[in-house]
């Protein structure tokens, strides 16, 4: 079931919601299971075959953090189950997302078997939604679980944890220790009109990024990486933006929706994504895209292998942290290494395909760039140096923006790509291999052609350009969802720039009526269900 299915919204939706609050009324634990129902029906709408699989991850899960938590902190035994559990939740992922593939390499390189066959094996492998989500999501729990963060053994609270619908297909990646706790507090179950007030106004701003935007753009891209060695370079450069705009708003209206979606049962999810295409490094990039998979990958890969890295150079008598960044050797054992180990697998985590690996590594340098860069100015940097004027600065920042862009741009190609080959198709048309194609704009007072004439056939071949106009002046020069509803947002972590009080939204009728015009308004352009991008993943 989708989040911009008329089912969901005229049915499904309400009855979750009317439920759960009629129960927890009485019996929070009640509601609690009737949210596991409600979750797994969500999750089964699909594909009914595979609740049996996330039923079997959870039981499986569960018992393996109860033989965790039983054996003493430390002990080999912990360790022990801890590495089987982990084992055994990356083989299911590979039997899903990844066997095929590989099967599909071995059998193309030996050449056993006709490609022809390969690729229809690779079509009868049936991926199920959210695999990769509920699988580290457990992963994280365990972890925890070793590290003696996790304390309360509530089967339930588990359940509900693991498969909350909102977040259960793509995201955010969620910690156990700000969902456990929200899903034990009876007052969670209470009904409250602001929650829905609240949510209802995130989902439906989310609902509208979807719909409006990123579904409208999509068919341009989609054209255009379908036959990428046949574009010229401005069509290159069209069909690149338009992904990044329909990856963009389909992200971030996802990302609004289950954050909406969460507040109506009086539940907060952390911000996962926050205006990235307005950061100033790839840095910060990482820092607003996705930002529960960053947290992820950050503190379960990256910091792991910096603090092992670290530790064996303190055995050597090397130096560590910022002394070590000054040198070639130190910046790549401490820095590079981990970066480079981490983005690597996130973008294997993405798909099978060497398109993603590539993705990953691409990450990885420009994030060792930034972070070498960044060490090289806090080197150079004189004591008591003067801060800059102000309008410098923001010619710095903006310039800084539109090169991070254009790095994010570049990794999406690959990030879209059908292969490493397409990719590098798209790339040789923006730089201009196959040549500028003319505009085919009329010649201004061609064959007694008035100006009002001219412009509209300028307008009408020119839909695309405006439309990425638009979408970047969206992106760049006004606030995001999070910072419009200001000390509204549903998110755990407040706005850093919340929208003048006088534009921001707060309860009031006036905003009722706005949002519930635009609601009816999306549920009018309902006319099929188009998938969210991260659902592949």
């Amino acid at each position: 079931m989708l989040f911009n299915s008329f089912i969901f919204l005229t049915l499904f939706l309400p009855v979750s919601i009317a439920g759960y609050y009629l129960l927890g009324a009485r019996a929070p634990r009640a509601a609690s299971v009737w949210l596991c129902v409600a979750s797994f029906l969500f999750y089964g709408w699909w594909n009914p075959s595979f609740v049996l699989l996330l039923t079997l991850s959870i039981a499986f899960n569960f018992a393996m953090s109860w033989l965790i938590l039983s054996n003493p902190a430390g002990s080999r035994a912990r360790r022990a189950w801890l590495a089987f559990a982990i084992v055994v939740d990356l083989a299911v992922l590979v039997r899903y997302k990844y066997l095929a593939a590989l099967i599909g390499v071995v059998v193309n390189a030996a050449d056993i078997m006709p490609a022809g066959w390969v690729a229809v094996a690779m079509e009868d492998v049936a991926l199920p939604l959210g695999v990769s989500f509920f699988t580290f999501t457990q992963i994280g729990y365990l972890l925890d679980c070793n590290a003696g963060i996790v304390k309360e053994r509530d089967p339930l609270g588990f359940i509900q944890f693991v498969t909350f619908f909102p977040h259960l297909i793509a995201g955010p990646i969620l910690h156990h220790k700000e969902m456990m706790t929200q899903f034990a507090r009876p007052e969670t179950y209470r009904l409250r009109a602001e929650n829905l007030s609240i949510g209802l106004t995130m989902f439906t701003c989310g609902l509208a990024k979807k719909l409006l935007l990123a579904d409208t753009i999509a068919p341009y891209a989609d054209h255009g990486f379908a036959a990428p060695h046949e574009l010229q370079m401005l069509a290159a450069w069209g069909a690149c933006l338009a992904y990044a705009m329909q990856l963009y708003f389909d992200f971030s209206g996802y990302s609004d929706m289950a954050m909406g979606l969460a507040k109506m049962f009086g539940v907060r999810f952390p911000l996962n994504f926050n205006s990235p295409f307005k950061a100033g490094s790839i840095i910060e990039f990482w820092q607003r895209w996705h930002m529960t998979l960053t947290r992820y990958l950050t503190s379960y890969l990256y910091y792991p292998l910096a603090m092992r890295i670290n530790r064996a150079r303190m055995v050597g008598g090397k130096s560590t942290g910022r002394l070590a960044q000054r040198s070639v050797g130190g910046f790549a054992a401490t820095v590079a290494v981990p970066t480079f180990y981490t983005m690597g697998l996130a973008g294997v985590w993405h798909g099978a395909g060497l398109q993603y690996f590539i993705y990953g590594l691409l990450h990885a340098a420009f994030l060792s760039v930034n972070h070498g860069w960044r060490a090289w100015q806090a080197a150079r940097a004189p004591a008591g140096a003067p801060a800059q004027t102000a309008a410098p600065t923001r010619l710095r920042h903006a310039a800084n923006v539109l090169l991070t862009f254009f790095a994010a741009l570049v990794a999406f190609i690959f990030f879209r790509a059908h292969g490493v080959h397409d990719a590098l198709q798209m790339l040789g048309g923006m730089a201009g291999v196959r040549g500028i194609e003319p505009l085919g704009w009329p010649a201004w007072g061609e064959a007694g052609m008035s100006g009002l004439e001219w412009l509209r056939i300028v307008l009408g071949r020119s839909t695309l350009a405006l439309q990425i106009v638009v979408m970047l002046a969206i992106v760049w020069c006004l606030p995001n969802v999070h910072q419009w509803m200001g000390r509204f947002s549903p998110a755990l972590e407040r706005p850093a720039n919340a929208a003048a009080a006088r534009f921001g939204w707060r309860p009031s009728l006036r905003w009722s009526v706005v949002i519930v015009a635009l609601l009816l308004f999306c549920m009018a352009q309902l006319h099929g269900e188009v998938r969210f991008l991260y659902f592949q993943f």
